[in-house]
């Protein structure tokens, strides 16, 4: 049986490409290696017993904008509150998981996902193939936020003072023009719905 990436990482992979079609992808993956198998049997990157592999690796040169992978892994870390496809994500040294309700802890497995966000998804995920509704990915709140909740979903966003994952500098970023989506520095090149 050949393994499939699950419908909820295709999804995410293809509205991650849309917003950023010139990134890098050699960090990039979905199904574990022969190596990686034997590593790490228990890896959402090997396929359960339907083929459908649970994981999807994003590199995380993203763009010009070193802040973006930071940005993004935040914002499917807040998503992931509410959409139950989403397992945990690993990036840069930390770990989002129901443990914890999504707030960013040190993690511990050998590799640290520096060059890449790790997203592994719930058998939800299989089959559901709707839209991450995430600001950087559609112009639009988390789940479709109303406008009453938009200032405080800014404010979580704005940099890492908020944020709980290390960005390498988002704070040096204050010269830069306020995000015409929420308000914030985060350099969303969205336009106000």
């Amino acid at each position: 049986m050949n393994p499939k990436l699950c419908k909820a990482g295709v999804q995410l992979r293809e509205q991650i490409d849309d917003a950023f079609p010139s990134r890098d992808r050699r960090s990039d993956g979905w199904a574990a290696s022969p190596q990686h198998k034997a590593h790490s049997p228990k890896s959402d990157h090997n396929p359960n017993d339907k083929g459908i592999v649970r994981a999807l690796d994003i590199d995380a040169n993203l763009s010009s904008d070193k802040s973006a992978p930071f940005d993004l892994a935040n914002q499917l870390r807040l998503l992931a509150r509410h959409d139950k496809r989403i397992s945990y994500i690993i990036y840069n040294g930390k770990i989002a998981s129901w443990v914890g309700n999504y707030r960013w802890r040190k993690y511990r497995g050998l590799n640290p996902h520096v060059t890449h966000i790790h997203v592994s998804f719930t058998a939800k995920g299989d089959d559901d193939r709707s839209m991450f509704r995430i600001p950087m990915l559609t112009g639009e709140p988390i789940n479709g936020r109303t406008k009453k909740n938009r200032r405080k979903l800014g404010q979580v966003f704005s940099s890492s003072s908020f944020s709980d994952l290390s960005s390498g500098g988002l704070e040096a970023r204050s010269n830069l023009d306020k995000c015409v989506f929420c308000g914030c520095t985060c350099n969303n090149s969205v336009s106000k719905p």
